[in-house]
């Protein structure tokens, strides 16, 4: 029986000086040191490799705001708008089904709007707001803040009690009804998103047109000349009654239409005159353009760049067809700052009623949307009245 050679380990040699103790330190350090870089390279390694994952996920879900949108708007007009089908539009969250009408996607009423503001001139120049209700309300300032120069140590004495005014636009339910064949609905080619927009863009700022102007506020804005006139300052007339000056003729302008024009202009505070415009009509802005000074020269400026609109006495001249014509008594000038002196309170939603029964064969698009109107400061808009 052979016996097996007993097994013999080599002892770790132990530093005995201080030399080789100082060695076997620096060997442990970069051991250490080796292995620390070998984690920190994994954790970039796994760093690496998260942010790879979060990118393909991404890749791989639909866009906020684009697929997902583009899809809804598509449902809504091939699913709804060309063949009625309700259940193309149930995710929507504007459904209204108590009165039979949908909201409109974001995107189609974007399209509204804009066209609208394109069209309508007095939504072009005037203050704008949105709404999610039916009503709006807004507080004005009116006077009462008083302040003063006092010394470092003096007494404050009490200023005055604020006094405010509220604005509350009145509101109505504005609406168009465009119409179209079923055998355009059927045409995959026609576009039926851009049409029914510009349709309903059309009708819209027609119905506005009249009303920002001189709408009565029953169940429809109240236009600014419906508003109470006076011819006394803005510090001594009452708050939401609008200044005027007269032509100095019952029937025209006068002999002096440049000086009465002149005149309209500085009743205006110079503040509110940054940004100020006329209004008139096509039938007056074509008198107007026949005004010349004493030397000659014509009181209308045309727009010197394509897009710039037209000047009078320096001042951009917006044509609204809503105005008076000149008659006595008649208003056909207004002079002011309407993005100060009028608002436009909107309620953000367009409803759409599909009526495909009412007219056969055609296909009616019933839309609505409730619209208010009102003088927002009287001092910031000034008239030019036709009389002695």
């Amino acid at each position: 029986m052979n016996t097996p050679a007993p097994t013999t380990t080599t002892p770790t040699p132990v530093a005995s000086t201080p030399d080789q103790l100082e060695a076997s330190f620096d060997i442990v350090a970069r051991q250490d040191q080796t292995e620390a870089d070998v984690a920190a390279l994994r954790s970039d390694v796994d760093d690496v490799k998260a942010r790879l994952d979060k990118v393909a996920k991404a890749a791989t879900r639909p866009a906020l705001g684009t697929s997902s949108s583009t899809a809804e708007v598509k449902g809504f007009v091939d699913g709804y708008l060309r063949r009625g089908r309700e259940t193309e539009i149930k995710s929507l969250s504007g459904n209204s089904p108590s009165d039979g009408s949908y909201a409109v996607p974001r995107e189609i009423d974007a399209v509204i709007a804009r066209e609208l503001t394109e069209i309508s001139p007095m939504r072009a120049i005037a203050q704008v707001v949105q709404t999610g209700t039916a009503g709006y309300r807004k507080l004005v300032s009116t006077g009462g803040t008083a302040s003063g120069w006092v010394s470092e140590t003096a007494a404050r004495p009490e200023t005055d009690t604020p006094q405010f005014a509220e604005i509350a636009p009145p509101t109505g339910e504005l609406y168009a009804n465009p119409a179209a064949s079923q055998a355009m609905l059927d045409d995959a080619g026609f576009d039926l998103e851009s049409w029914l927009a510009s349709e309903i863009a059309m009708e819209f700022a027609r119905a506005e047109g009249a009303a920002f102007i001189t709408g009565t506020g029953s169940d429809q804005p109240e236009g600014f000349l419906s508003a109470a006139t006076s011819t006394a300052e803005d510090s001594v007339r009452p708050f939401g009654s609008l200044q005027y000056i007269g032509s100095g003729d019952d029937t025209g302008f006068g002999s002096a239409p440049e000086s009465r024009l002149i005149d309209l202009v500085h009743t205006l505070k110079a503040g509110h005159r940054q940004g100020a415009s006329f209004v008139m009509n096509s039938a007056t802005l074509a008198e107007v353009r026949k005004l010349k000074t004493d030397d000659g020269a014509f009181l209308w400026q045309p727009g010197m760049v394509d897009g710039q609109p037209d000047r009078l006495l320096g001042y951009p001249v917006v044509e609204a067809e809503d105005m008076p014509d000149i008659s006595t008594g008649a208003y056909p000038i207004a002079f002011g700052n309407f993005r100060s002196g009028y608002l436009i309170a909107e309620r953000s939603a367009t409803q759409i009623l599909r009526d495909p029964f009412t007219n056969k064969p055609f296909v009616h698009f019933y839309a609505t949307k409730r619209v208010g109107g009102q003088v927002l400061d009287s001092a910031a808009i000034k008239l030019l009245k036709i009389e002695l």
